[in-house]
């Protein structure tokens, strides 16, 4: 099969054929028909993930067709057409029994602990707990945007943020991650401050329901900014992005009570990002992390994806080939594209 492969870290990846996966007795392999190309990604390609082992496919935004089935899958068989979460449970730790796949002891993480989806063909594990079922009606290139960025968003406004209707959410970098937490939460009819750098990229947030924006470039404090949009802080705020300033600006732009939650990987030099503790305590702040979301929760979002509620088609930014998802890889960091890059053309 065809496959983006990089030899070491930081170095330009190459589309080259590589042999094709075979199913783990209790995985299945799938063509795939869209890949996203997502920070993430960016991230193991640097060397900043210590799951990826040289060499390497990256890719974890995923959607396509199963065409082989090991031998102890009993709910998928050829011809289904699957999404898979970008974190899979083992199925034997105790957070597994406990349906918290996303935080499982063991995961599993395509493109990460193995092979990933920047090729035609690629091995996902444990399918019988970590597969999801697509709609007929819902392309691959939309299914693909949901795996990582959107799912991540989901969780971290509905099951982490427990946005409510009302509810001042201030969304720090407005990606793919920020712009899907800006339509979810509008959607549960918060009202959304946007901070990012790009009045272009602010634009986007606009149509994704944002009521107001804040360009971090042109004010001088952040957080004070967001504290007068919202007549006292943001009820919760997300970092969408994963920067040491970005952080800060979270928790800062908090009111009391409120509940900050990060989305956005902090890795690199961006690991250790300092925080106002003193207004935590005193304040009574929530830390929450958020990290991808469980296959058994997809329901919830594939049902308000198909009452139109949430529309994640219009994420999507550019549709492009394999070939050139090496230059959308190593550019990730220029912050270039807007909305979400997928891989349609294999």
């Amino acid at each position: 099969m065809k496959a983006v492969v990089f030899e070491a870290f930081g170095e330009r990846p190459e589309l080259r054929r590589v042999p094709d996966p075979i199913p783990e007795r209790h995985g299945v392999v799938v063509e795939v028909g869209a890949t996203g190309v997502c920070r993430s990604d960016w991230h193991g390609w640097k060397g900043h993930d210590s799951d990826v082992v040289l060499p390497h496919v990256p890719g974890h935004e995923l959607a396509g067709t199963v065409v082989a089935v090991g031998a102890e899958v009993t709910r998928w068989q050829a011809g289904d057409r699957v999404t898979v979460p970008f974190v899979g449970g083992c199925g034997s730790c105790p957070e597994c029994h406990a349906g918290h796949q996303q935080v499982c002891e063991a995961q599993m993480q395509p493109g990460f602990t193995h092979w990933g989806s920047f090729a035609e063909y690629v091995g996902l594990h444990q399918a019988d707990l970590n597969l999801v079922a697509l709609p007929e009606d819902m392309s691959f290139g939309v299914a693909a945007s949901l795996g990582c960025r959107f799912a991540t968003s989901f969780r971290a406004v509905v099951d982490q943020g427990r946005v409510g209707a009302g509810e001042w959410v201030a969304v720090h970098g407005c990606g793919g991650v920020g712009l899907s937490a800006i339509m979810i939460a509008t959607a549960l009819g918060a009202q959304v401050v946007a901070i990012d750098i790009s009045d272009e990229t602010l634009e986007l947030a606009r149509q994704m329901g944002a009521v107001a924006c804040i360009n971090g470039a042109q004010v001088a404090d952040v957080p004070e900014a967001v504290i007068e949009v919202t007549g006292g802080g943001a009820h919760v705020s997300l970092d969408a992005l994963g920067h040491r300033v970005t952080c800060w600006n979270s928790v800062a732009c908090l009111r009391r009570r409120g509940r900050h939650v990060q989305v956005g990987l902090l890795l690199g030099d961006q690991a250790d990002p300092p925080l106002p503790m003193g207004k935590v305590i005193g304040w009574e702040l929530e830390i929450l992390g958020s990290h991808g979301m469980q296959a058994h929760r997809y329901g919830a979002m594939l049902d308000m994806v198909r009452r139109g509620v949430l529309a994640p088609e219009k994420l999507i930014g550019r549709e492009i080939s394999l070939a050139e998802s090496i230059d959308a890889l190593v550019r990730m960091d220029t912050f270039e594209a807007k909305g979400a890059t997928v891989v349609t053309s294999f």
